[in-house]
């Protein structure tokens, strides 16, 4: 396991400490509070992370092919389109009101036969940015291989935390990049994983440490 302080890495050292073993790689990211807190007191991660957070965070989003996220999750923390190829996974189909006016390619929706705003979705995103996987239920293990297929080795996930707990009950996660601040928030607020029962092992392979934040890359063994 590697060991160090944040601030000794340039960008490009930082760069190469999170290059993927193999492809394709799905990696996640999370931000938490010492006590679990995947979120503020505002509801959002944004309420709890920091400068060293937001700098790993960069890093990881550009050394990445795509991002993956819930529905739900970019509402609710007020996505715009990022700059890379955003893929929305949504079992409804429907479109966050941020994204529906994307750039042609920027989006991609990957959702199921049965949704309900499925040809909604096709109107606005067309018919190559769309994806059905599945009937009721978006199949992930189908998602990763066919993002790998249209060049999106690199993958980057942000959650939510149900998106990331089916996704590890699917046997796809390959790391989880975790942001751990310290601060103590107590309350009702969200852990990282969520929806499911699961029990997955991961080993360390970087842990690094700014200002008594802790930003650690683990490997599902």
């Amino acid at each position: 396991m590697s060991l160090g302080a944040l601030t000794d890495l340039d960008d490009d050292a930082l760069r190469a400490l999170y290059e993927p073993p193999r492809t394709p790689w799905l990696r996640v990211n999370f931000v938490s509070t010492l006590d679990g807190a995947s979120q503020g007191s505002d509801g959002l991660s944004k309420g709890i992370n920091n400068a060293a957070d937001k700098r790993v965070f960069d890093i990881l989003r550009s050394r990445a092919d795509c991002l993956i996220v819930g529905a739900g999750t970019l509402r609710a923390e007020g996505y715009d389109v990022p700059p890379l190829p955003l893929v929305v996974v949504s079992r409804s189909g429907e479109l966050p009101e941020g994204l529906m006016h994307a750039s042609a390619g920027r989006v991609t929706m990957a959702t199921v036969a049965h949704a309900p705003h499925l040809a909604r979705s096709r109107s606005l995103l067309g018919p190559d940015g769309v994806i059905v996987l599945g009937e009721e239920t978006v199949d992930l293990v189908a998602l990763k291989s066919v993002l790998a297929e249209r060049g999106w080795v690199d993958q980057l996930c942000e959650g939510g935390p149900a998106l990331f707990g089916s996704m590890l009950q699917a046997g796809i996660v390959d790391e989880l990049c975790l942001t751990t601040v310290p601060r103590l928030v107590a309350g009702t607020a969200i852990r990282i994983a969520g929806g499911v029962d699961v029990d997955v092992r991961l080993r360390p392979e970087v842990l690094l440490e700014e200002d008594g934040t802790l930003l650690g890359r683990w490997l599902v063994n």
